[in-house]
């Protein structure tokens, strides 16, 4: 009699990455792919796109989406298709992660926890958890754990530090309890169904908002307007990069604010910004970046879903 080999079957699950504005939901995405697939800031909703990550590992492959932050205190039409878009994103998944803050709950984390379809599994992930440290905020720690118990029958409850990446690899077992049966979704060595162009041109926003800080006007996006790719003259083994692109504002004001004092601010933007996009290329980079005025885009819903929110 011989005995029959036991079958491992893979599973693939599609994770959405939910919560409110600035809990660290792109920074979680980076750490589990290993690479800046999302940009990150202090500015409420600065992911504002479906982002997919893809973790791929030999029994299991996990898909996650990032989800612009969902907040309620702005109706421009920008922020209404960035909510929108973020609730579109829990229409076709298997779980949700929902992402609040160790150190508190806000009545936004109830909001966006309301908004999940209520048969969807979630698994609530507990995130900065380094920045408890004393006993009364392990005391609050705790009783926070007690009252999301109580609120919703979680799939798990997760303390982890996206910062930090400790933790990471437990929600990454919750996952794997959940995941259905099927095959993997994407190739082994994809880590995003989004294009070089798309992530060049999300480089160069989070520049702006890291560089312009508390200057910056919410109103600003980017437009790729050319970028094409060859095997560079200089070590054909390298690709090298031909890039144009368009920082759009709302106002006229806007755009010296932008472009800095003898175009100092512009010139560090595109420095910092054709760095990196080298190392997402593995190669070399020559950046053009132009700033134009498209007044009150953000505002005006067809130019929202022209410029790609949508």
């Amino acid at each position: 009699m011989t005995m029959r080999s036991h079958e491992v079957r893979h599973h693939c699950a599609v994770v959405a990455i939910v919560g409110r504005p600035n809990v660290g939901k792109s920074t979680l995405l980076n750490q589990w792919i290993g690479q800046k697939l999302s940009i990150t800031s202090r500015k409420a909703q600065t992911t504002r796109h479906r982002i997919t990550g893809v973790l791929s590992q030999p029994e299991l492959q996990i898909v996650f989406v990032d989800t612009p932050g969902i907040q309620r205190k702005h109706s421009a039409a920008l922020n209404r298709q960035l909510n929108k878009t973020a609730l579109q994103s829990l229409a076709d998944v298997d779980l949700a992660l929902w992402v609040i803050e160790a150190t508190g709950l806000t009545a936004e984390d109830r909001a966006v926890l309301d908004m999940i379809p209520p048969a969807l599994p979630v698994i609530a992930v507990l995130n900065k958890s380094d920045r408890i440290k004393t006993d009364r905020e392990r005391a609050a720690a705790y009783a926070l754990g007690d009252q999301l118990a109580a609120m919703k029958r979680f799939a798990a409850l997760v303390p982890v530090s996206a910062e930090r990446g400790s933790q990471l690899e437990a929600v990454i077992s919750e996952i794997s309890k959940l995941a259905p049966e099927g095959e993997a979704m994407f190739g082994p060595d994809e880590v995003s169904d989004r294009s070089v162009r798309f992530l060049a041109s999300e480089i160069i926003r989070e520049k702006l908002f890291r560089l312009l800080g508390d200057e910056l006007p919410y109103a600003l996006t980017v437009v790729i307007d050319r970028f094409d790719e060859a095997p560079s003259l200089s070590n054909p083994a390298r690709p090298h990069a031909e890039i144009s692109a368009s920082i759009v504002v709302a106002k006229a004001s806007q755009k010296a604010l932008v472009i800095g004092d003898k175009g100092d601010r512009i010139k560090r933007i595109g420095s910092e910004a054709r760095h990196d996009i080298a190392t997402l290329i593995d190669g070399s980079v020559h950046l053009e970046l132009w700033v134009k005025v498209k007044s009150g885009w953000a505002d005006d819903a067809a130019a929202v879903k022209a410029f790609g929110y949508q």
